[in-house]
């Protein structure tokens, strides 16, 4: 049972290491670092120092893609921070929704992603790829390195379950969503006869605090998103019904990562009531006190989560605050 922490990209390679090497110290077990080229620098570089100033946390991607960068590339950069980082990292890949939106691009289909994910394994492994006039293959390869599949909507979970070492869930910690979600990836794993369970990783919003209205209301931009990217069945769930538009030209790049958080709030309030906000918080959030937090986080474990990964609201700057909220009030209750 781990738990991690996100931290964007959002600040030189150095600094963002030292950010680590703090939830290190205080006793997380894993960061992960999003990919997304014009927000933040890129993942593999700050991966790369991460892994020189740490000695124990895992590493991971949450997530990279094979949208804008080819599926050999992926490849290669794992690789070099696996070399660095012996036994502590795990490519989290997805359909590249925050890369491939500010540059006009589209996400993976399902098809392109279990098609990266078969040519990542085969170069990782050691094995050939045929390019169509040539077949070729990684030098030095990292055969250990597991690949984890982020996924919303059924179907995604479905493909997780189907091919990938790991799940990185975005289903919200609250036991119906969480089963729901987890149904789904069996379904997958036993529909592509696979035995064994597939490791669940939840991602979570938290924040440690006695005022969960007002946290609540900050996630209202986060719960539109999840709405437009295919989690409608699972906010549905906790009783929240969104009928959120595929683009918001309001907010940029997107109302998931907009610059403009207060804006982002006011704009999201079109779509998500308060009580849409608290039901968000309560169902697919941790938000509370820290003896609230870590009650959740042992109810997200006993519900079949292997790992949780907490994020803050906002995208550029680290999550100084959370990291010592959680890292000082909430593991050592655990």
């Amino acid at each position: 049972m781990k738990v991690g922490i996100r931290v964007p990209a959002c600040d030189r390679p150095d600094r963002l290491a030292s950010v680590a090497a703090r939830a290190e110290t205080l006793g997380f077990d894993e960061v992960w670092f999003p990919d997304s080229q014009l927000l933040w620098r890129d993942v593999f570089s700050v991966l790369s120092v991460t892994a020189l100033r740490t000695e124990r946390i895992g590493l991971g991607t949450a997530v990279t893609n094979v949208a804008t960068r080819h599926p050999s590339v992926v490849a290669s950069a794992a690789r070099t921070v696996a070399e660095l980082a012996p036994g502590r990292f795990t490519l989290g890949l997805g359909v590249g929704n925050s890369s491939v939106v500010p540059i006009g691009l589209r996400a993976s289909t399902r098809a392109e992603l279990r098609e990266g994910l078969a040519q990542l394994r085969a170069l990782l492994g050691g094995e050939e790829w045929d390019y169509g006039p040539v077949r070729s293959r990684l030098r030095d390869p990292a055969p250990s390195v597991p690949v984890h599949l982020a996924a919303s909507g059924p179907r995604n979970l479905r493909l997780a379950g189907a091919v990938a070492d790991g799940v990185i869930l975005l289903s919200g910690v609250s036991p119906e969503t969480l089963a729901a979600a987890a149904a789904q990836v069996r379904e997958g794993a036993r529909e592509a006869g696979r035995s064994g369970d597939v490791p669940l990783t939840v991602s979570a919003f938290c924040e440690v605090t006695d005022d969960v209205l007002a946290s609540a209301r900050k996630l209202k931009p986060i719960c539109a998103s999840i709405a437009q990217n295919g989690g409608a069945p699972f906010l549905a769930l906790a009783g929240i019904r969104l009928d959120v538009p595929d683009r918001i030209d309001e907010v940029y790049p997107d109302i998931g990562h907009a610059e403009d958080w207060d804006r982002a709030v006011k704009v999201a309030d079109r779509w998500v009531s308060d009580d849409d906000a608290l039901a968000f918080a309560h169902a697919f959030c941790l938000v509370g006190t820290a003896e609230e937090v870590a009650a959740r986080l042992r109810e997200t474990f006993e519900a079949g989560a292997s790992g949780v990964f907490l994020q803050h609201v906002g995208s550029y700057d680290p999550p100084h605050d959370l990291i010592e909220a959680v890292g000082g009030d909430v593991l050592p209750r655990l």
